[in-house]
């Protein structure tokens, strides 16, 4: 069922994620099967702290291990009751709507394609710390959210009591999880979250192209300040070691600066060569690798 009325009144509860609340809709087919495997899923993880490690998202398991099913388990496992029913709410006020505009299957294909795409660019953006972890469904959260902002031109969505135009929602949002990546001083995946939100964005555009012509505002309210933040990003990846990423000191480097960058490095590439061999043993690693570990060793 499409949303009858033009307001969604949210609220947020540290990740900018939003919660909507208007007239109840019911869900489609697909977003009750989603719904039900994750409640399963997370309650097992909740019980079973074993079944939990062997499904979450985490780098080491991913690069060396690859276990690239942890890719989309992990967005059927949370870290809690609180956690599950925030994404939970989320996805009960925005699937339906959306999987009415696009149709089953192309609903599955946003969820999806949103939930991968937010944990593939979190697994480059930490592929050097292979203890990093994470779970829950934000991402594919963030893509629903982004994709009914590209339906439905006319939505406001309000905040604590304001009410925002969807542009206007979208870009804040964008800026809001950049400045969660780059701070890096909580334990959200605003990563996961943004790249999810524009993988959600630009699937439903691909499905519905004359949504560049209908609803250009919002769509590129979202995408030029997402493409100038991936551009600073790749720009300015020592921003992300140093923790300087937007700050007002000069932009240059000191020797020592790029001195402690590049240890950083050697030692997680150090890191994750010693966790391969624990984990598969010396004769899993190629030529290259072992000549990288033998200058490393030194």
């Amino acid at each position: 069922m499409r949303p009858t009325g033009q307001h969604y009144q949210l609220l947020t509860a540290g990740t900018f994620q939003p919660l909507a609340f208007f007239r109840m809709p019911d869900f489609g087919i697909i977003g009750l099967l989603l719904l039900a495997v994750t409640f399963i899923a997370s309650y097992q993880g909740f019980k079973n702290p074993a079944y939990f490690d062997r499904y979450i998202f985490r780098v080491r398991d991913i690069r060396y291990g690859r276990q690239y099913y942890r890719l989309v388990t992990s967005g059927f496992l949370h870290t809690g009751w609180w956690h599950l029913l925030l994404n939970a709410l989320t996805f009960y006020y925005f699937s339906s709507s959306v999987e009415y505009e696009v149709g089953y299957g192309n609903f599955l294909l946003i969820y999806a394609g949103s939930l991968v795409g937010g944990n593939l660019f979190s697994l480059f953006l930490h592929r050097d710390e292979a203890d990093y972890s994470a779970v829950g469904a934000s991402g594919a959260m963030s893509g629903l959210v982004f994709a009914a902002i590209a339906l439905y031109p006319g939505m406001s969505l309000g905040l604590l009591g304001v009410f925002l135009p969807g542009w206007l929602y979208g870009l804040l949002y964008v800026v809001v999880s950049a400045i969660g990546i780059t701070a890096r001083r909580d334990n959200i995946g605003h990563d996961a979250h943004l790249a999810g939100g524009l993988a959600g964005l630009a699937i439903v555009v691909a499905l519905q192209p004359e949504l560049l012509r209908t609803n250009y505002v919002a769509i590129a309210a979202i995408l030029v300040p997402a493409l100038g933040f991936f551009y600073l990003l790749f720009k300015r990846p020592e921003g992300l070691v140093l923790g300087t990423f937007f700050s007002t000191e000069p932009s240059y480097q000191t020797v020592d600066d790029r001195y402690k960058i590049q240890q950083k490095q050697r030692e997680n590439d150090l890191d994750q060569l010693l966790d391969k061999i624990n984990q598969k043993g010396l004769e899993s690693l190629s030529e290259r690798e072992k000549q990288r570990l033998e200058k490393l060793s030194k």
